[in-house]
């Protein structure tokens, strides 16, 4: 027999997991869903402060009940112990987490791992070593505000529990009926301050246990973008892809056992029989990932002028020429070798402006995580300026080109669109922060800025089978810019897959490059398209 032992996320409890619960006993498993100290009503009061830890005995007390430790085991209770039946028990224990319940249920894996069969990670980061739940608040003001608490020493207290409204900024709530979210709010209960600001402290027990990945997409992840961060290099991401880990999608918000709790025991159950699908190493199977694969065009065989951060591949004409600046997205991981500057599709692009008889510019930014948007356009401005410095440039006509998760740095081009700035144009962007960014008022919100472009020429490429999360953002600018009047010219690539450049045929997408590129150097050079 299937036993799940199911551990909630932030101000809720063990009633999240009820419609969830039935399915699964429906279908012959035992659950258990925990209630965790502090936050359940039917949990006894602690007799002291709630932290991490407490929240971890909690869930060890009801994998002990499942499967018994041995008293006489190697470390005793408290520790990695023995067990006495485990898995010769029949009884495997498969350990779901959702939200801040990941990092108790990872470290009383860590405790009891011959205990557990399988860890699944609903929808949620992955905790590490000596960090605190503190780390995964998607919402990143809070997380500062907690940050400058817990370094002043605060501790004690409680977190209140968000309003009806306010469940949008700990991840979206799409496809959550009306009734359920009334529940979820009249329910929720204050979160321990300490449950998040206390380190989890990990051994590496549990890194020999199989893991699940069930990914949430609209919230904002999607199983090909986890994928992404293994081909980039991604330290973290590449234990992601020891066949050991297995991942489903879930095509709804961050409360599927609210949402979908139908289908949220369909994936469990098929996680429990190690279904699922398995990522590609880096460099499997001698196949260079997307973003090293070559261009579509032919373009110039430039050579590429070094200056800092940016690269230049200037044309062979005489005076100071308009440039293209082209800004890539992210995250990537800061170790990723070669850069984004460096990628075949953005030198591609770069070469392509310099076939077209302006200078292309590529450049390196620090968008290594969600939360560095602010020091990426830092980033991105000293880079534009040194391009415009250059004597080769012509520095009253520049046109910008963001690319994918670089596209909430167009913001503040669109918002204060500086004279020299004659085009923006974007590439499969994402043209708003998505709903796990926890960045719901940012200024980093291409679709509030655009109304105030004024008479800034936009180009748009827009890929035909983009992520729907991806492609809500697009059609919500896209309908901003109709709405003030912006100077909006959409190039389609109708089959076009998020990073189209690579991924799809060539004579779908070679057209639209060109066209998107003779629209902008247009803007630049004053001569037809």
């Amino acid at each position: 027999m299937t036993v799940f032992i199911m551990v909630a996320g932030a101000f809720t409890g063990a009633h999240v997991w009820r419609e969830t619960a039935g399915q699964l006993a429906a279908a012959g498993a035992e659950v258990h869903p925990v209630p965790l100290t502090g936050l359940d009503a039917d949990r006894p009061a602690a007799s002291g402060p709630v932290g991490l830890e407490t929240h971890i005995a909690d869930v060890l007390a009801v994998i002990d009940a499942v499967d018994p430790v041995d008293p006489e085991g190697p470390e005793g209770p408290g520790g990695t112990a023995d067990t006495v039946d485990g898995a010769a028990s029949g009884r495997d224990i498969v350990l779901v987490g959702h939200d801040y319940g990941i990092h108790p249920a990872l470290g009383a894996a860590d405790r009891r791992p011959g205990s557990v069969a399988r860890v699944v990670y609903l929808d949620c980061g992955m905790p590490q070593n000596g960090v605190p739940a503190l780390a995964a608040v998607p919402d990143q003001a809070l997380r500062a505000e907690l940050a400058e608490r817990a370094e002043a020493g605060e501790r004690g207290g409680a977190l209140a529990p968000p309003g009806r409204d306010g469940w949008q900024r700990w991840g979206s709530t799409a496809d959550v009926p009306d009734a359920a979210l009334d529940r979820l709010t009249a329910l929720a209960a204050p979160q321990p301050l300490d449950t998040l600001l206390q380190p989890l402290r990990l051994t590496g027990a549990a890194a020999a246990v199989p893991t699940t990945g069930v990914l949430c997409t609209r919230n904002g992840v999607s199983v090909d973008l986890v994928q992404r961060l293994v081909d980039l290099g991604d330290p973290m991401a590449a234990a992601l892809a020891d066949p050991g880990v297995t991942f489903f999608e879930l095509p709804t918000g961050h409360w599927p056992m609210l949402s979908r709790p139908a289908d949220l025991a369909d994936v469990l159950l098929r996680a429990a029989a190690d279904e699922g699908r398995r990522l590609r190493p880096a460099g499997a199977a001698g196949t260079p990932p997307a973003h090293l694969r070559p261009f579509p065009l032919d373009v110039p065989a430039l050579p590429r002028d070094r200056r800092g951060p940016v690269d230049l591949y200037v044309p062979d004409a005489e005076g100071p020429r308009p440039a293209v600046v082209v800004v890539h997205g992210g995250p990537v991981p800061a170790g990723a070798r070669p850069t984004p500057r460096e990628w075949p599709t953005l030198v591609g692009y770069a070469r392509l402006a310099a076939a077209e008889g302006v200078v292309g510019a590529t450049l390196d930014h620090r968008l290594h995580d969600i939360g560095d948007y602010e020091r990426a356009a830092a980033d991105v401005a000293a880079a534009v300026e040194l391009v415009r410095a250059d004597p080769r440039v012509d520095a009253d006509r520049v046109a910008l080109w963001f690319f994918s998760g670089g596209g909430p740095l167009a913001a503040h081009w669109l918002a204060e669109p500086p004279p020299w700035l004659r085009c923006l144009a974007a590439s499969y962007p994402i043209l708003e922060p998505l709903p796990n960014w926890g960045m719901a008022d940012s200024r980093f919100n291409p679709v509030r800025a655009v109304a105030r472009a004024g008479a800034l020429p936009l180009v748009l490429l827009r890929a035909g089978r983009e992520t729907p999360e991806i492609a809500a953002t697009v059609e919500a600018f896209v309908a901003a810019a109709e709405d003030c009047g912006a100077r909006l010219d959409l190039v389609d690539v109708p089959n076009g897959h998020h990073g189209f450049e690579t991924l799809d045929p060539p004579e779908e997408t070679r057209p639209a490059l060109r066209r998107a590129m003779r629209t902008v150097v247009a803007h630049l050079t004053g001569r037809p398209a």
